[in-house]
């Protein structure tokens, strides 16, 4: 399987960063669901405009549901204004990730979600590969530094499901009706498309 993710030039960057501004507090949670492609089209700019943001697996078929066309239509527009490749993993749909998404809570919890996301939003929406084929998460697994039997172990791990319900339940009780969903202090915002407010929103001072 060719490269997908540059891993120099990504850790050189996480490098330069010095964190959010002086005198700053609010925390960010940033919900996220793999198998939605505006999770993709946001999880570059999240990493890179909000770094210190907690990223939380979220099951977002547990939100209310939105016609399968016309997310497939807004993402394809969105891709093209963001200028980034959009290509849909086979088969689509919003169940295509769950061994995925364990692996993503096993590295949300060792500091590496931000990474896993990243890495397997990329080969599933830059290569169009499946997220439960155990090669693909494997790839994903080690550009974010993850062993591979820890990978294997997490996506066998149907215990993980839980949490990330929880989490679905609770963004919908603040009003969040869709992913990819960030919370800064106690400002909610909603889709890919708020990214941009919720990082200025991160800047403000407590």
């Amino acid at each position: 399987m060719g490269e997908v993710i540059a891993l120099a030039e990504h850790r050189k960057r996480r490098k330069q960063r010095t964190g959010p501004p002086a005198g700053s507090s609010l925390r960010v949670h940033f919900h996220f669901d793999l198998a939605c492609p505006f999770t993709y089209l946001a999880a570059e700019r999240v990493e890179r405009l909000i770094p210190t943001a907690v990223w939380i697996p979220t099951r977002g078929d547990l939100l209310p549901g939105r016609d399968a066309e016309a997310v497939r239509a807004e993402a394809q527009r969105r891709s093209g204004e963001l200028r980034l490749p959009l290509v849909w993993p086979d088969p689509p749909g919003p169940d295509v990730a769950p061994v995925a998404m364990r692996v993503a809570a096993h590295a949300a919890e060792h500091g590496r979600g931000a990474a896993f996301a990243l890495a397997a939003s990329r080969l599933a929406f830059c290569g169009g590969f499946a997220l439960d084929e155990p090669e693909v998460l494997a790839e994903a697994a080690a550009a974010a530094g993850i062993a591979l039997e820890d990978c294997l172990a997490a996506a066998g791990d149907a215990s993980r499901d839980e949490p990330m319900e929880a989490a679905a339940r609770s963004v919908l009780g603040i009003g969040a009706d869709r992913l990819p969903c960030l919370i800064v202090g106690r400002a909610v915002f909603t889709g890919e498309e708020r990214l941009a407010e919720a990082a200025a929103a991160a800047r403000m001072p407590a």
